[in-house]
């Protein structure tokens, strides 16, 4: 291949020009792995499965061909990415990202049993095709912020969601030293109750362990009002980094992209 055709195959893989072309291949893949997550859904009917067997196989390995080659090629043609060029084991660090990982494991289940031959294992491998859902991050906008907004507030939630265990180490300690006498079987153990503290911080209450002495239910009315307040701060944080998050894509769209100053009408 010529240099202008391995640069053409980076802008259309990568999408980094938007002519019809590279539109048309963002679109085709989008499409093939919606249709890869439906058929993984649609095989656990068994008569349906076993009546299209040969269309679902016929199926997974055109989407293998394709998901393969495109795995490949990204590979290959990684150095073209500013982000590698020049860099020392440019393929193996952009093998080792998140996205390429995933793109790994969506790829794997097809390959593995040629090599395994432990049928609970590859069972447990075939549910790694589920993965080629992550895939549509790459190609949706959406998803991309989502996947920003989780990278720079991970700090924050991580924070949030210590709290919310230690409350619920709490709440679940207070709970069974409250009703272990009275139902020894539903509160047995801290961490038995733990299902509990769970299910009422998170204000499902699914209603099959509940309290049932006086100071159970008082305990129990005062955690499902904390859960409310606390469960707060997490989507409190999400909210406010992902109006961050579009208020910086609102402004960056008004900048040159060239000097990235911002343009003045």
């Amino acid at each position: 291949m010529t240099n202008k055709a391995i640069t053409r195959s980076y802008e259309i893989v990568e999408g980094t020009t938007n002519d019809i072309v590279s539109r048309g291949f963002q679109i085709f893949m989008v499409v093939l792995i919606s249709l890869n997550v439906l058929m993984v859904i649609v095989e656990t009917e068994e008569v349906i499965a076993s009546q299209f067997s040969t269309l679902f196989y016929t199926f997974e390995l055109f989407s293998i061909v394709i998901f393969t080659i495109e795995y490949i090629g990204r590979i290959v043609l990684c150095p073209l990415n500013p982000k590698y060029e020049g860099k020392k084991f440019a393929r193996v660090r952009f093998a080792l990202t998140p996205m390429m990982l995933i793109d790994l494991a969506a790829i794997l289940p097809f390959f593995l049993p040629f090599i395994v031959t432990d049928l609970r294992f590859i069972r447990i491998i075939r549910l790694l095709r589920l993965f080629r859902l992550f895939k549509l991050a790459r190609y949706s906008e959406p998803m991309q912020t989502l996947g920003e907004v989780l990278k720079s507030k991970m700090g924050d939630l991580a924070v949030a969601f210590f709290i919310l265990f230690i409350v619920l180490i709490f709440a679940s300690s207070l709970m069974y030293h409250v009703e272990h006498e009275a139902q020894p079987e539903a509160f047995s153990s801290i961490p038995t109750s733990m299902w509990w503290g769970v299910v009422t911080l998170t204000t499902i209450g699914y209603g099959d362990t509940y309290p049932v002495t006086p100071a159970g239910k008082l305990v129990a009315a005062g955690v499902a009002i904390l859960g409310i307040a606390v469960y707060a701060i997490p989507t409190g944080i999400m909210a406010s980094a992902f109006t961050e998050e579009m208020r910086k894509k609102k402004n960056a769209s008004k900048n040159c992209p060239h000097c990235g100053k911002e343009i003045i009408d």
